[in-house]
């Protein structure tokens, strides 16, 4: 702006559009109160004015501050970073801002918790694979704002997450009508959040045993570090050690299938001539490995999450206990195949001796 020159107010916005103030006031908060017609005409005036209303003052009139809060563990997975990704797309649609919270150890978790500043900072919260205990799941019901809880159900609070417990039953009915009778599962530790998806991959993997009549073998569940190359062997070790070895594997996350594969390969155990695996995810690594996997899509989901949000945000009263379930799909690759038969001694070639033929000489 020239030197000299004010600032547009509201009250030139009106004159030029030849409305009031206050519906100028309604036509940009985004009422819809006001016509399509009028609305033109005032956005029209606003534009050739170069008006922007100010967040804090827009903030004052409508108690809104046009920002969604998300609290994350982490923000190295590639699970939330394409969520996050897809929830941005939504709100920037909607002309809304995120503030991340990003909560990896305990004291900014107890000061997060203790202090709240998502209460001052935004119209709505989105959780994402947080484990939170009882006193913070009421501590956020306390919040004056919606609050969404992502890739996790909460019991009477608006969710929004993939089925695990299916998605890992079909995954496992896969080595199952491949032929697998001995399948292990390869689950993971220690990683911060996702102890939901975990727990319930974990019985998706055990209620297709029981489906098939087949015994749960404790041995056959084994426990990596996430990201732990040397963990995956050592988890590979124990179960090449058992009597009577899995012929199949399915691994909680592609990342722990591919670090299995390569234990495996390593080992110059076949996949899939010898042993099959199956991961969870469908990352990009699991392309690249022809990894037969169980897809879920982290971008839909945050995407949903965020579409939720803006719903509840402007009528709070809705929804207030709605779940969104979104569908897991299997997809075959490479890595899985029958399991080997059993194996049979090579057998001598046949004395010709005892045929007849020692002194026919060749045929």
């Amino acid at each position: 702006m020239p030197p000299g020159q004010r600032h547009p107010t509201m009250a030139d916005v009106a004159e030029r559009a030849g409305v009031s103030t206050s519906t100028v006031s309604r036509t940009l908060r985004g009422l819809s109160t006001v016509s399509p017609e009028v609305r033109a005409r005032v956005e029209q005036a606003a534009r050739e004015l170069d008006f922007a209303v100010s967040r804090h003052a827009a903030s004052l009139v409508t108690g809104r501050t046009r920002n969604v809060a998300v609290l994350v563990p982490t923000l190295s997975s590639w699970f939330m970073g394409t969520a996050l990704s897809g929830l941005a797309r939504v709100l920037r649609a909607a002309g809304m801002e995120l503030t991340v919270y990003v909560i990896p150890d305990m004291a900014e978790r107890t000061a997060f918790f203790e202090h709240l500043p998502a209460r001052r900072n935004a119209d709505a919260l989105l959780v994402f694979s947080f484990d939170l205990t009882e006193e913070e799941t009421a501590r956020l019901d306390d919040l004056a704002m919606p609050v969404v809880y992502v890739s996790q159900h909460v019991d009477g609070r608006p969710s929004v997450y993939v089925d695990d417990v299916a998605g890992a039953l079909h995954g496992t009915r896969h080595l199952l009508n491949l032929g697998h009778r001995r399948i292990a599962y390869v689950r993971t530790e220690g990683a911060c959040g996702f102890s939901f998806s975990s727990q319930e991959r974990l019985v998706g993997y055990r209620q297709a045993l029981a489906e098939a009549g087949l015994p749960l073998d404790d041995d056959l569940v084994v426990a990596t570090p996430a990201g732990d190359k040397r963990g995956a062997a050592e988890a590979v070790g124990r179960l090449l050690g058992l009597r009577k070895p899995p012929t199949a594997v399915f691994a909680e996350q592609d990342e722990v299938a591919v670090a299995v594969i390569w234990t495996l390969r390593a080992t110059r155990i076949e996949v899939p001539g010898h042993m099959s695996v199956v991961g969870f995810d469908d990352q990009p690594v699991a392309q690249w490995f022809e990894l037969t996997t169980v897809a879920q899509s982290p971008s839909r989901i945050g995407r949903e999450a965020g579409e939720l949000a803006l719903s509840l945000i402007d009528d709070p009263d809705t929804n207030r206990e709605r779940h969104l379930v979104l569908p897991t799909h299997v997809i075959p690759r490479t890595t899985t195949a029958p399991p080997p038969g059993p194996r049979s001694d090579p057998q001598p070639p046949p004395d010709r001796r005892k045929s007849g033929r020692l002194d026919e000489g060749p045929a």
